[in-house]
This record gives C-alpha cells, sequence and structure tokens, in this order.
C-alpha cells in the first residue's frame, strides 16, 4: 500500500496562507489543548516530513531551538518535528551547499516534483506530511500529488495575500473527511481527494 501525502496547513477564512508581503501574523498560535492533541494524533504516525527550500532553514532552526528547552510546553512537538526526517525540495541547491550541510535529518530532492513525490510514495513507511512553503505547496496541488487536505481554518478575514490553490487550472474535487472545531477558534477541515 502507497504512502500517503498529507497537507497540514494554516490558511484565513478567505482561503489565504500568508499575507500580501508574507506575514503571518494572523496566525492563530494560543493553541488549546484539544488543537494540540488533534495535530499529536495526525502527525504521530508520520515518518516524513516535505518542505520546500525557502522554508526549510527556518523551520529546522526554529524546533531544534525548542529542543533544547524540555519547559517549553511546544518542546513534544520540537521533539517530533526535528527528529523526523525531512525531505527538502530544491533545483537549484546542490547536497554540498554549506546551507543543505547545516540542515540537520534532511536529504535534499533535485530531481522531477512528481517523480520524487511517487519515490517517496512508493517507499516502505508511513505517512508523508507537507508544511510548506507556499510556491512548494502549490506546485505539489497542481500536480495533484496531496493525498489529504488537513487545513487549519483561522477566524480571521486578510483580504489579500498568497493562496496555494493560484495554480490549478482545473477543478479539484475533494472529499469532506471531517470538520473538527477547537476552543481556540481554529476549525481543521480534513478532505481527501474526490
Amino acid at each position: 500500500m502507497m504512502r500517503k501525502v498529507k497537507l497540514q496547513m494554516q490558511l484565513s477564512i478567505d482561503g489565504y496562507v500568508a499575507g500580501h508581503n508574507g506575514e503571518m501574523d494572523w496566525m492563530s498560535w494560543n493553541w488549546s489543548d484539544d488543537i494540540k492533541k488533534y495535530v499529536s494524533d495526525l502527525t504521530g504516525p508520520v515518518d516524513t516530513i516535505l518542505l520546500g527550500r525557502n522554508m526549510t532553514g527556518g523551520f529546522i532552526s526554529h524546533w531544534k531551538t525548542i529542543t533544547n528547552n524540555p519547559e517549553d510546553p511546544e518542546y513534544l512537538f520540537a521533539r517530533k518535528f526535528y527528529d523526523t526526517p525531512k525531505v527538502a525540495f530544491s533545483k537549484k541547491l546542490k547536497a554540498s551547499d554549506d546551507e543543505v550541510k547545516a540542515w540537520d535529518n534532511t536529504t535534499l530532492a533535485t530531481g522531477d516534483l512528481s517523480r520524487e513525490i511517487e519515490r517517496l510514495k512508493n517507499q516502505s513507511g508511513n505517512d508523508i506530511i507537507v508544511y510548506g512553503g507556499a510556491t512548494f505547496v502549490s506546485n505539489l496541488i497542481k500536480q495533484n500529488l496531496i493525498d489529504e487536505y488537513q487545513l487549519f481554518i483561522n477566524p480571521v478575514v486578510i483580504g489579500k495575500g498568497l493562496s496555494i490553490f493560484n495554480g490549478r487550472d482545473e477543478r479539484l474535487n475533494l472529499k469532506l473527511i471531517s470538520a473538527t472545531p477547537f476552543d481556540c477558534g481554529i476549525v481543521a477541515l480534513a478532505y481527501s481527494k474526490g
């Protein structure tokens, strides 16, 4: 059985993943215990994280810093995200580049996106999760490479910004798996390919 590629992404009510200039200050990070459990259950069986090149350095650095402080409330998430093997996608970087060498527990994928994803899905293992960035995720959506969408809708309208769905030329039919409201105001909408 093939591994599933799951996207976990925060969006505004009007469908943006970042403001016009990349702002993310509108996202709710004061998460309630119920959403923390949901994310823990979602990421528990995951054994591979996919990232676009622009997001990789900040993602690794953020979670690595938290792993140094076991008292931090995000420590268990940090351990999971830092310790899980990651694949960073880039057409420009080489494995020998200093930037890539600094990415702990991360391999570089430089080939055709669709072929690389299919190769990963056909390997033995558990689910694969995608965290971004916006351009990388847009390319995955455009090529229909996401099996499950976990969209965390924040209670805010930002008016304009970056969308992950702009690159699709055709309609994408999805099937609702669940809609889960959380005490912090976020609603998780889970969809599979229709």
